[in-house]
């Protein structure tokens, strides 16, 4: 038999699946993968099961439910004063992952350079491989994780054609400031580049920092593909709705990769999710507070550990380096990890094209009940 495709050379067993199943073979508890222990909120998860019994069972609308396309227009100008049509600047995704795949095949031809910040999420260098592009990394470099601005500009060739951006980025944690925003916006406009902005972990952002969507720039609407999901903000990952906002002409360019993926999917949980973006400030207000308390757990417990802990400003996720427990190599230290202390996380360096910058790198997810976090804290403790 033939060999797969050379565009997917490289791309195996992801490192989420390696782990979990460690974790699974030594009962573990997995800070790994990227999920709450928890459901969402009982308002949100009973609309879904009233939508399934009330008949929402078949294919949804192509570009998703109406009620649905309104309450994504209408949290976009209730948190950030963006004005869109629901008919024609907004389509439901299933999760924000085929919304990425979806505008990568959208707008990448074979050979066209893609730039994302690195260390970037697994997905991001398939999907771009399964593009026919080619990734460009900027690397965020520790202990700081800012974007080197310089470094940007220097990546761009006139084979770009996307800026592929994440912010609040998984996995560092970084927010992008208002000038590094800026400064995407200017290399953007002047290289004439679509920009593709992740924004899952909008709501998941702590120390009173903000949230600015690069749409709201100076010569960004026309341009960027803006991608949001119900899965973090909700506590309902394996729902897969995630959703495009951008010009007509972005909205149409992503559908039509986008219908030929799923189609459609998720009918029963459009209306749930729906009911949950209107949900009052002061979920969004306990969502933050709650998170950034469990942030400061597990990283205050980890630095006494002796581990380097980069405090992130938002996301599930805490990076630490392992250098001053001894070791070098994150990957056998994550390995190692579930043997000697039952334990699971995920290397950095799996996400780089630079791996020496991730190497001694690795990733904690802190959505996790307290009680669930302080056991990981007194098991690392055999370390």
């Amino acid at each position: 038999m033939r060999d797969h495709a050379q565009r997917l050379q490289g791309l195996g067993t992801t490192i989420f699946a390696e782990m979990s199943a460690l974790a699974v073979q030594t009962n573990s508890v997995n800070l790994g993968q990227g999920f709450p222990d928890t459901d969402g909120p009982d308002s949100v998860l009973e609309a879904a099961v009233t939508a399934i019994r009330s008949g929402a069972n078949q294919y949804p609308p192509g570009r998703g439910i109406p009620p649905l396309r309104q309450a994504i227009v209408d949290h976009q100008k209730r948190f950030y004063g963006l004005s869109y049509d629901p008919d024609t600047q907004v389509l439901v995704t299933t999760g924000a992952t085929e919304a990425i795949a979806s505008a990568l095949l959208a707008y990448v031809e074979p050979g066209d350079e893609v730039i994302a910040l690195e260390p970037y999420y697994d997905s991001y260098a398939a999907c771009i491989a399964m593009a026919g592009g080619r990734r460009v990394p900027v690397t965020l470099r520790a202990p700081d994780f800012r974007l080197d601005l310089d470094e940007l500009r220097a990546a761009v060739t006139p084979r770009t054609k996307v800026l592929l951006i994440n912010s609040p980025h998984n996995p560092t944690g970084t927010v992008l400031t208002d000038d590094e925003l800026r400064g995407i916006a200017a290399v953007a406009v002047e290289h004439d580049l679509v920009v593709i902005e992740d924004e899952v972990y909008e709501h998941l952002i702590f120390d009173g920092l903000q949230h600015r969507p690069l749409t709201s720039y100076e010569g960004m609407a026309e341009r960027t593909v803006s991608i949001g999901s119900a899965g973090k903000t909700f506590s309902v990952t394996g729902w897969k709705i995630g959703w495009v906002t951008g010009t007509p002409e972005v909205v149409t360019a992503v559908n039509t990769a986008k219908q030929f993926l799923t189609y459609v999917s998720g009918a029963p949980f459009q209306p749930a999710v729906a009911g949950a973006l209107a949900l009052g400030d002061e979920y969004f207000d306990d969502l933050r507070t709650t998170m950034q308390a469990k942030r400061d757990l597990l990283c205050d417990g980890l630095a006494a550990l002796g581990f380097g802990v980069h405090r992130p400003q938002g996301t599930y996720f805490v990076t630490t380096d392992v250098r001053p427990l001894g070791y070098t190599d994150g990957v056998e230290f994550c390995r190692m990890l579930p043997e000697k202390t039952g334990v699971v996380a995920i290397p950095h360096q799996v996400f780089y094209d630079n791996v020496d910058a991730g190497r001694p790198l690795v990733r904690w997810a802190f959505c996790k009940q307290p009680q669930i976090l302080e056991e990981a804290l007194s098991r690392l403790t055999k370390l």
